[in-house]
């Protein structure tokens, strides 16, 4: 049988966590299928196409998927689970939403953010905020699993899957689209950037944010993240946190400045293929993950960055 991925579509166009799920999906060892359901999805299910290792699309182009209900998508996920021996997502917010509940209704345990497909039933997963690899095997006949991405490289281009439409399933009229608040920025977003900025605590205000991290950020074509503490402290908005209750990420750079490097920060970035830290604490838990490592006062440290910067062409 095979592999069915649900893929990760915004305001019309493919998120790169779906490449990345793709790559854990077909480690799998069966033919995968991708699942856009959206509203206006054509664009989206042509780009999953072009990945590599996808033998099929499945486009559910219908309003009902508009905006990301779980409810519904869980019923049309459900519905083509017959056909399916696994179900696989990224571990994306949306995702999270919606795979707990196509478990439920499968009757069958979800496997979440795994990090090695040891085989087709048999996964590695972190628990206790990474400091431990649990190795977890599942006799369900129907795999639902989650998939944290930092750990998967994105799918080629280069495939020329088919797209087939399908029918949206009858909605279970348990949720109803009321409204949403977006987030608006010309940076990219979080948990796909090449390069991330990240401030913690040290900041002190909100505003700290924006005369000594925003800045750099922009600079450098980066996106900008904040550690728990700043998040709760009110510096940063909740869509910035980076962490074990926040987003995962793993870009080619992650600075952080101002973070004691807490364990549940680590958890969501130590994957980063680059670390840089800048922390006036020589003994911040930070500088044992990091690559380069700053002692120094970053407020006197990140505008003499800017300066450099700029003097690049930055």
């Amino acid at each position: 049988m095979s592999t069915l991925l649900l893929a990760e579509v915004h305001g019309g166009k493919l998120n790169d966590a779906t490449a990345k799920g793709l790559t854990a999906a077909a480690a799998l060892g069966a033919p995968v299928h991708i699942l856009v359901a959206c509203q206006d999805g054509g664009a989206a299910a042509s780009e999953a196409a072009k990945l590599t290792g996808v033998e099929k699309v499945l486009l559910a182009d219908d309003p009902l998927y508009g905006h990301q209900l779980a409810e519904p998508t869980a019923a049309l996920i459900v519905g083509l689970a017959g056909d399916y021996s696994a179900i696989v997502a990224p571990a994306t917010t949306s995702a999270k939403n919606i795979m707990p509940r196509v478990a439920a209704l499968l009757d069958v345990m979800q496997i979440s953010e795994i990090m090695t497909v040891v085989s087709a039933d048999t996964f590695e997963r972190p628990i206790y905020a990474g400091n431990a690899i649990q190795t977890v095997q599942s006799h369900d006949p129907k795999k639902v699993i989650t998939v944290r991405t930092a750990s998967f490289k994105a799918a080629a281009q280069g495939g020329s899957a088919p797209v087939e439409r399908i029918a949206a399933a009858a909605d279970p009229g348990l949720s109803a689209f009321a409204s949403e608040a977006l987030a608006k920025s010309d940076r990219p977003e979080l948990a796909s950037a090449k390069i991330i900025v990240s401030g913690g605590r040290a900041l002190q205000s909100s505003d700290n944010f924006k005369k000594f991290i925003e800045p750099v950020a922009d600079r450098l074509g980066a996106a900008v993240g904040a550690s728990r503490a700043a998040v709760d402290a009110g510096y940063a908005p909740n869509d910035w946190q980076v962490g074990q209750t926040g987003k995962v990420v793993a870009p080619d750079l992650y600075m952080a400045v101002g973070i004691s490097g807490a364990i549940q920060h680590l958890a969501g970035m130590k994957d980063s293929k680059v670390i840089v830290a800048i922390n006036k604490d020589e003994e911040a838990p930070i500088f044992q993950v990091a690559d380069y490592g700053l002692v120094a006062d970053l407020f006197a440290a990140m505008p003499e960055l800017d300066q450099e910067l700029q003097k690049v062409g930055r």
